[in-house]
């Protein structure tokens, strides 16, 4: 690739994983229906009156298990993926005073920061008395990555207990 400068490269780079999140979330629009049929949302076809409802799921983070360490919350967020724009995270947790254990819930701002486990420069979103009873929610508004962890005894729960996930939502059936 002689010619190409650092700047052309990286550009090729963001053109490359661009075009293939879009490629991503505009096949798998539709497993929610059984498959990738396209014809469902066109406007004569058999399913056209979900066509342009943007119908939200809430999604508790860990399924049974909550959020808790110990749990690997990489492997289960990509094994309910997809997630999509207005889908609400729910964040399940035992307040201090009905465990031992504290859990929180931090937004890390970039891939750098989670994989690092970097609390720096991360947003506090549910502290250790918000995930009770009906868990703290959390809606992915945007189509951007969401890195979530857990924030507790000095980080340990994120680099040592697997309290760490990310999603990047994709965008739902009333935005095509």
């Amino acid at each position: 690739m002689a010619g190409f400068g650092i700047s052309d490269r990286s550009m090729i780079l963001i053109v490359a994983v661009a075009s293939m999140l879009v490629t991503v979330s505009v096949a798998y629009r539709d497993l929610d229906n059984g498959g990738l049929n396209y014809t469902t949302h066109w406007p004569w076809g058999p399913g056209n009156d979900t066509c342009y409802k943007n119908e939200t799921n809430k999604i508790i983070v860990g399924g049974s298990d909550h959020w808790r360490y110990g749990f690997n919350y990489s492997a289960w967020a990509s094994q309910n993926a997809p997630f999509y724009i207005n889908d609400v995270l729910v964040f399940k947790y035992d307040p201090p005073s009905q465990t031992p254990f504290h859990y929180s819930v931090y937004l890390l701002p970039n891939m750098c920061s989670y994989m690092a486990c970097d609390l720096s420069r991360a947003k506090l979103i549910a502290n250790t008395t918000q995930g009770g009873g009906e868990g703290f929610k959390f809606v992915l508004k945007s189509w951007q990555p969401y890195y979530f962890v857990c924030g507790e005894h000095g980080n340990l729960h994120c680099k040592d207990g697997g309290m760490k996930f990310f999603v990047m939502p994709m965008l739902g059936h009333g935005f095509y």
